[in-house]
């Protein structure tokens, strides 16, 4: 693993095109108020479909900026470097998200009444999202065979470490009535439900025919044509959308055409394992 491709912060591994010491200096500095929300997830787990959704949740739908800001300025990551030259323009209550483990949040979100929405995807996916997105990712290492990266993905030896260990420290964060827990799985099958949810746990209140309109904006395809969404404005020597569209398939299930049936038994040993004795329980099963 190139050095100059990663950043080890707190033991993980962060991608130095993304985060420095100053932006993750930064993070724990910084200030969250009582009207922020957050979106946290393990990578490839829907953070960019939640950079979609929060601002037309928060704004009632109005369409302006995810057609006119580009996500990662709509609603930056904690964690880069971006959020320094943005914060300034988040009109409140600000929508950010993050990948950070419970534990490496800032002092002050614990203080503050920030909302957090968990998103949470069957790790067998996400392994295969992540496989697609370090072959097309020109500032991360080369995954090689999908065995090889399943070794790695297992042990942890990828940006922000171990699934487990990421869902682990949110499920187990005590955040009462301020943390909602939803899947991806869930925003596949259901979005309109999915975004009512997330409009309560908000507070927003949004009427039946915003839920929809935001539900036809945030659909798979509307983000593959939406250049303010799609990454299609990242210059090809970050991301190489001919190797694999960034927006590749927004499905549940895509593991099954990947794994082997011994590849499958071990990583379902590993994860189960690594879960043991945890006093939540996962919403999909690993076989």
């Amino acid at each position: 693993m190139s050095a100059t491709e990663y950043i080890k912060y707190h033991g993980l591994l962060l991608p130095l095109e993304a985060h420095t010491t100053e932006s993750l200096e930064y993070a724990q500095n910084f200030c969250v108020e009582d009207t922020d929300v957050f979106a946290i997830t393990y990578p490839k787990s829907g953070t960019i479909w939640m950079q979609e959704i929060l601002p037309l949740v928060l704004n009632g739908g109005d369409l302006t900026p995810i057609h006119t800001i580009p996500n990662w300025e709509r609603v930056p990551w904690l964690e880069e470097k971006q959020l320094a030259r943005v914060v300034d323009k988040l009109a409140s209550p600000r929508a950010l998200v993050s990948h950070f483990p419970y534990s490496l949040m800032p002092p002050s979100f614990c203080a503050s009444k920030a909302k957090v929405i968990y998103v949470m995807r069957n790790p067998k996916d996400i392994m295969v999202s992540s496989y697609y997105f370090h072959q097309m990712a020109g500032f991360l290492e080369d995954p090689g065979t999908f065995d090889e990266f399943m070794d790695k993905f297992l042990e942890g030896k990828v940006m922000f470490g171990k699934w487990t260990d990421h869902v682990k420290s949110w499920r187990n964060s005590e955040l009462g009535d301020r943390i909602m827990y939803i899947t991806y799985e869930e925003m596949v099958q259901d979005l309109p439900a999915s975004l009512r949810h997330i409009s309560d746990f908000l507070g927003c209140n949004l009427t039946e025919e915003v839920i929809q309109k935001i539900a036809e904006h945030c659909s798979f395809k509307s983000m593959q044509n939406n250049n303010m969404s799609n990454f299609s404005l990242i210059p090809k020597v970050y991301m190489d959308s001919d190797k694999s569209p960034f927006l590749r398939k927004g499905i549940a299930g895509d593991w099954k055409n990947h794994f082997s049936s011994e590849q499958l038994t071990r990583f379902t040993s590993v994860i189960s394992k690594e879960l043991e004795g945890e006093s939540f329980s996962l919403p999909w099963s690993l076989d």
